[in-house]
Order: structure tokens, then C-alpha cells, then sequence
């Protein structure tokens, strides 16, 4: 079978098309370096979407498809234009609108979403190639089989698991299944890939494997992540997002299209650097992740001591932060929920007026995904240098006056270090304990994600702000102006 890069390769103007792949995929490369700053993420994002912008036109416009097999007819541009710029016009609204419009607590949904959107094209390719195929009477070699069938089988399990995990996080859909689901899954696993080297095998014996694969990839898809708790969902976002851009790299390799191929590897390396970190800062594996869930044992563990609550008004708070020397912020969830991140801002900056060393320690699982709280703050104009990773803020926790945690649970949750019978255990945390006062604001004495009490709340050195996380904070404003 002659490859679409055997078209590619003997038509003339072929230079300016690699050309146009291989500044792509240089600012993809590059776009993906400046990640990992948030002074220059904005523009890293921007450099990557132009690269892959440049990568789209340059496909349309100047790759040809030989009249004849040898090319000696000449050579044909793409059809079908105004199709795909209507679809290109009409993804671009529907894409820009649902950015527009998403609210940063439903960020990782959104992320989700659009990961399964890849997964679900990079399936659609295996699967249109191989009817290409067999529309023409083609015959695949293994390896071009072994393609299609991974193609299909990874991204079609991308979609699906990435729409129950989007379900999940909206909270529309429930955690299902236990150990039995889990056998079931792994017997799934089995046969989907006893289907596909049997068709890689014969592939004449049935010719309609590939969309069986493809139907069966999309049941295993939901029935994977159906058991994971929702509090695993980053994680397992991360992962899925991995997938995709395995699927994408394969698709590379079925074309010999080097920007797909680089697009692809940077995606599915990135998004399995991010699930092993993600899983490092919980002290979990990921096949813990994958086949238990955070609160499934030990709910009440933590709950220790005399476990009397003690409050503290918005007045003793307010003169408490603002004759400190330092006062330590750690976000959470809580923050992003209540869309504080703003008033939080203001009572940081009310503060350094009256020359308190105000910081934000950050925690790497802290919300619903990594940089969540980042990116949150950072939309309020918080200044970059004030953002603490939990190494670092550990560290200054002994000389702090006063942490005001805020929205957090699990990652401040004393349990991890020294409760050996909770699920958490073992998770490194923010040492907001080894403070000398910790004020935590919460709605109520309600349970993190992991389902369990939390130590810090019956501290000594704690105090409990119950309400609103914005409205507390307005309250904390208007008495640290007033003071």
C-alpha cells in the first residue's frame, strides 16, 4: 500500500509543506517550555496555537494528491474547502464561546471535554483509513494494522472516559462498581486485546473488527472510570489526556506526518509527567488511583482528641492578620467555588499597606487540577513571586505569624503525617500546623475529598471563620481598613 506520504513526497512544492511542519512543530516545542512559567504561559500558549494554526493552512493549501499513482498526471489540491473552513469557522465559535463562558471552577471540566474531542478524531482517523482501505481492496501490513487498531482503541477509550470524568466533576454522575466492576474491566481489557491481534492476524477473517474494537474501546472507556471516586478525576484527566496524544502520535505515524508525530509525543509525555507528579504530590500510585478512590476506608479516621472547635470573629481576625509581620495564604477548592480570588487580592494588598510580608502557599493537588490555583489568582493580578510552591513555603511556616487557610481540607490535614490509619496518610502536606495561629475559613465543619476529619480543625493554635469564603473576606477588608 502506497502511503500519503509517498503523495507528499514526490510532489514539487513537498519543501515548503515540511518546511511549514517543522516550524510547527518548533513552537510547539517552544509554546511548551514557556508552560512551565507563569510569567510567560500566556504567550507559550498563544506561540502553540499559532503553530498549530500555521500547520492547518499550511495542509490545506499546499498539500496535493497525485492524479496518478506516479504522480505523472499531475497532482491535485484538496478539495471540499468550503467544508472544512466551515467546520474550521464553526469549531472556532463553539470553542471560543464555551472558553468565554467556563468559569474557573469548571475548568478541569472544560479540559476534559476538549481532551475527549481529541481522542474521539484520533479514532475517527484509524477508522477512516481502514475503510479507505478496504473500499479499495487494499491489503495493510501488520504494522499498518497494528496502527489503526491502537489509534482506535486508545482514542476511543480517551473519549469515553473522558466524558464520565467531565460528568463526574459536574457531579451528574455518581462514583459505580467496586472490585467486582474492576475484574470485569480487566476481563474486558483482555478480550479487546485478544480482538485486536486476532485482527492483525486475519484481518480478511472479519472485516468489521475495527468499529467492534472501536464500540467495545468505548464501553471499556466508561466502565474505566466509572469506579475511580471523583476526587481521582485530575488524575485521571491527566492520564487521559496522555492517551490522546498517544492516539495523536499515531495518527502520525499512519500519515508520516512529522508535526502530528511531535504534536502527539509532546501531549502524551507531558500529560504522563503531570499524572506520576500528580500522583508523587498525594504519595499514591497510580494503579491506587486507578483501582481505589479517596474516602472508600478509614472515613472517620483523624478525628482525635477532646475535638473541641474553637471560632474567631471577622474583628479578632482582621487585628490578629494586621499586626503580624507575616501572614501566609493557602488556597483551595473553597476559594474557586466561592469566586474570591479577587477580594482575597484586595485583603492581601490591604494588608501589605500596613507592612505585613503577605505569601500564598500553594499546594501541587490544591483544587481540581495542577496550577488550578495558580491560574486563579494569578486572573486577579496576584504577583508571581507571591505564589509559593509547598517546598518552599514549608520551610517559613515555624516564623509565620498567622495561615489563613481558605477552602482547603486534605492538603493542610495533620492526619497524613502523623495518623498512619488514614487513607491520606502519608501525603505531603502544607505544615500549616507548625504555625503559630491558623485561621481556617470554611462554610462548615463539612469533609474534604478524602471523606475524612481533619486534624487541624481541633488545633490549638486554630481558629474557625465560618461563612462564605468572599463574604468573610469582605468582612476582613473592611476591619483591617478600619483598624
Amino acid at each position: 500500500m502506497q502511503s500519503i506520504q509517498h503523495f507528499i513526497d514526490i510532489w514539487p512544492g513537498n519543501f515548503a509543506l515540511q518546511l511549514v511542519y517543522l516550524l510547527s512543530s518548533i513552537t510547539f516545542i517552544i509554546g511548551l517550555k514557556r508552560l512551565s512559567s507563569p510569567d510567560s504561559a500566556r504567550k507559550g500558549n498563544l506561540l502553540a496555537a499559532a503553530g498549530m494554526g500555521l500547520a492547518i493552512l499550511g495542509t490545506i493549501f499546499l498539500h496535493r494528491t497525485p492524479i496518478s499513482a506516479d504522480g505523472s498526471e499531475g497532482f491535485r489540491p484538496i478539495g471540499n474547502l468550503v467544508w472544512i473552513f466551515g467546520a474550521i469557522g464553526l469549531g472556532t465559535v463553539v470553542g471560543w464561546m464555551m472558553a468565554m463562558r467556563v468559569k474557573m471552577t469548571a475548568m478541569p471540566q472544560m479540559v476534559s471535554f476538549f481532551n475527549g474531542m481529541g481522542g474521539a478524531c484520533a479514532a475517527l482517523i484509524g477508522l477512516i483509513e481502514y475503510r479507505g482501505l478496504a473500499a479499495h481492496g487494499g491489503v495493510a501490513d501488520a504494522g499498518f494494522l497494528l496502527i489503526i487498531y491502537l489509534g482506535v482503541w486508545i482514542g476511543s477509550v480517551s473519549f469515553a472516559g473522558s466524558m464520565i470524568a467531565y460528568g463526574k466533576l459536574e457531579e451528574r454522575i455518581k462514583d459505580f462498581g467496586g472490585r467486582s466492576l474492576q475484574m470485569v474491566n480487566l476481563l474486558f481489557l483482555a478480550a479487546l486485546i485478544g480482538a485486536m491481534v486476532f485482527g492483525i492476524a486475519r484481518p480478511e477473517a472479519v472485516p468489521a473488527l475495527p468499529w467492534i474494537v472501536a464500540a467495545g474501546s468505548l464501553l471499556y472507556g466508561v466502565l474505566f472510570v466509572l469506579p475511580i471516586g471523583g476526587a481521582d478525576m485530575p488524575v485521571v484527566i491527566s492520564l487521559l489526556n496522555s492517551f490522546t496524544g498517544i492516539a495523536a502520535a499515531l495518527g502520525g505515524f499512519l500519515y508520516n506526518n512529522q508535526v502530528m508525530l511531535t504534536g502527539g509525543i509532546l501531549v502524551g509525555s507531558a500529560g504522563t509527567i503531570l499524572t506520576i507528579l500528580m500522583c508523587k504530590a498525594m504519595n499514591r500510585s497510580l494503579l491506587n488511583v486507578l483501582i481505589g478512590s479517596f474516602g472508600s476506608k478509614g472515613g472517620a479516621a483523624g478525628a482525635t482528641g477532646e475535638q473541641v472547635v474553637k471560632e474567631i470573629s471577622a474583628t479578632d481576625a482582621a487585628i490578629l492578620c494586621a499586626y503580624a509581620q507575616r501572614v501566609s495564604i493557602v488556597p483551595g477548592y473553597g476559594l474557586a467555588v466561592a469566586q474570591a480570588q479577587h477580594t482575597c487580592h484586595e485583603f492581601e494588598k490591604q494588608l501589605s499597606e500596613k507592612g505585613v510580608e503577605v505569601t500564598y502557599a500553594i499546594h501541587p493537588v490544591a483544587g481540581r487540577m495542577p496550577g488550578h490555583m495558580n491560574v486563579l489568582l494569578a486572573e486577579a493580578d496576584v504577583a508571581y513571586p507571591k505564589m509559593l510552591e509547598m517546598d518552599d513555603a514549608n520551610p517559613q511556616m515555624p516564623n509565620t505569624d498567622v495561615v489563613i487557610v481558605i477552602g482547603a481540607n486534605d492538603v493542610v490535614n495533620p492526619a497524613a503525617e502523623n495518623d498512619p490509619s488514614s487513607p491520606i496518610y502519608g501525603m505531603p502536606i502544607i505544615h500549616v500546623d507548625k504555625s503559630r495561629n491558623v485561621i481556617v475559613m470554611k462554610r462548615s465543619m463539612g469533609k474534604g475529598y478524602a471523606g475524612i476529619e481533619n486534624q487541624l480543625f481541633f488545633g490549638k493554635n486554630t481558629r474557625m471563620l465560618f461563612g462564605d469564603a468572599k463574604s468573610s473576606l469582605e468582612k476582613l477588608v473592611s476591619e483591617v481598613k478600619a483598624l
